[in-house]
């Protein structure tokens, strides 16, 4: 690349937050993992997966892009749902674009949710029908002309996050919308978030995979110690499994420890693939009453932000 191609790439370089918003389970963590390429959102079957903020990062020849997973935007009905579509539309305002995911399944009722928060933001949007693996071709112009006339400047493109299908049509629709502006981070760095957030997330997605009906809502995972003075050969972890009551905790550990114990084998895989070395990782299971409903609960596990 000659020098006057350099300085033109250097001027007209955009970079920018990119918020991923949507009622839950439309697929926001699976779009981010397979568009940095790499495992930082955790994702199950089961809505209302995503509690924080994930910033995942792209890097492109001619722009980088700052996607924010974030929780579903749904009607809040306790304090940590209501903590968590705060973050969701704080997220929102926060973002230079945001892309609307929606999927075919989702109902008139779900789009109300959301898109009155949307039409107040004043900010380019693109509309991205996910999961359209799931329908027939036949039925994929009929969303189109739909969303369409919901939001008429927005651009709406089919996506399959599952498979990378129609992604290079999304990031140009997104990069298109993009503040001109320099990288605001290295060429190296796929997320801000730390080990220690990202190996209590990982724990808390295998909870989500071995409980059912409630359970997993009402847990939580903190990570009491990450001792690193072995590494690369070695880390230790040790973990808490926060759930409500006691009758919860039982199901969690699961008779003679086995429910506990694949959620440690299964976590464990996927840490010593994150952190690059051998896992040793010690889970406990622990009663704090009601703690979706305390303010100082939700502080303490990273949930209320004071």
């Amino acid at each position: 690349m000659s020098q006057t191609e350099r300085e033109r790439v250097k001027t007209e370089f955009r970079c920018g937050y990119v918020a991923l918003g949507g009622v839950p389970n439309v697929g926001k963590s699976t779009l981010l993992n397979r568009l940095v390429a790499e495992k930082l959102a955790i994702t199950s079957p089961k809505p209302q997966t995503t509690r924080h903020r994930l910033l995942g990062i792209v890097h492109l020849p001619r722009a980088q892009l700052l996607f924010m997973d974030m929780p579903g935007i749904i009607d809040p009905g306790s304090l940590l749902n209501e903590s968590l579509v705060n973050t969701a539309l704080g997220t929102l305002k926060d973002a230079d674009v945001v892309v609307w995911l929606v999927t075919p399944q989702e109902t008139a009722a779900e789009s109300r949710v959301i898109l009155p928060h949307i039409r107040l933001l004043a900010k380019p949007v693109v509309i991205a029908i996910n999961k359209i693996d799931t329908i027939p071709k036949l039925e994929i112009l009929p969303l189109i002309e739909f969303y369409h006339s919901l939001l008429p400047e927005a651009p709406v493109t089919p996506v399959a996050a599952l498979t990378g299908d129609g992604l290079p049509h999304l990031l140009t629709e997104i990069i298109n919308l993009l503040p001109k502006a320099p990288p605001l981070y290295p060429d190296d760095q796929l997320t801000d978030q730390t080990e220690r957030f990202l190996a209590a997330e990982f724990i808390r997605e295998r909870v989500f995979h071995h409980t059912a009906e409630e359970i997993p809502y009402a847990a939580a995972v903190q990570l009491e110690e990450f001792d690193e003075k072995d590494r690369p050969r070695l880390i230790r972890l040790r973990a808490v499994i926060y759930v409500e009551r006691d009758s919860q905790k039982a199901i969690m550990i699961g008779r003679k420890g086995a429910r506990l114990k694949a959620i440690g084998q299964e976590a464990r895989i996927d840490l010593e693939i994150l952190l690059g070395c051998k896992v040793y990782l010690e889970l406990w299971v622990k009663v704090w009453k009601n703690w979706r409903k305390d303010p100082r609960a939700l502080k303490e596990l990273g949930y209320l932000i004071s």
